[in-house]
């Protein structure tokens, strides 16, 4: 599981830069990876056309790529290009590694109360 955060701008120098940095963990075994648009304030073609190549060699892998924090402007970018219906948004960046782990961690924390219920009988 990796959470990379994305550079302010996703343009053609940032992109290759970014892409150096990403593809060791895109390339390696059932990649899990979150990104952190968070920051993001400008995105172009070179932008979108990374995030369509980092997700096939994610799948190519058998992993899976989230987005998380899009801002409005980005996001617009995003539902233009229709990218938006190929990957997994979230509002937050937690939640999108909650859903690698199929929980919340107040799922989780639930799930323990009645494991212990179960296990021990009625309190």
């Amino acid at each position: 599981m990796a959470v990379k955060q994305l550079p302010l701008q996703l343009k053609s120098l940032q992109v290759r830069d970014f892409l150096r940095d990403v593809t060791p963990i895109i390339t390696g075994d059932r990649p899990c990876i979150v990104f952190d648009f968070s920051q993001v304030t400008e995105i172009d073609s070179a932008g979108v056309d990374m995030l369509l190549h980092c997700m096939e060699q994610a799948m190519k892998q058998n992993g899976d790529l989230k987005l998380a924090a899009i801002p409005p402007a980005s996001a617009v970018i995003l539902e233009l290009t229709r990218v938006d219906r190929l990957f997994e948004i979230f509002a937050t960046v937690s939640e999108a590694v909650d859903s690698f782990y199929g929980f919340s961690v107040p799922d989780a924390a639930a799930g323990v109360a009645a494991a212990r219920v179960s296990a021990n009988g009625p309190l």
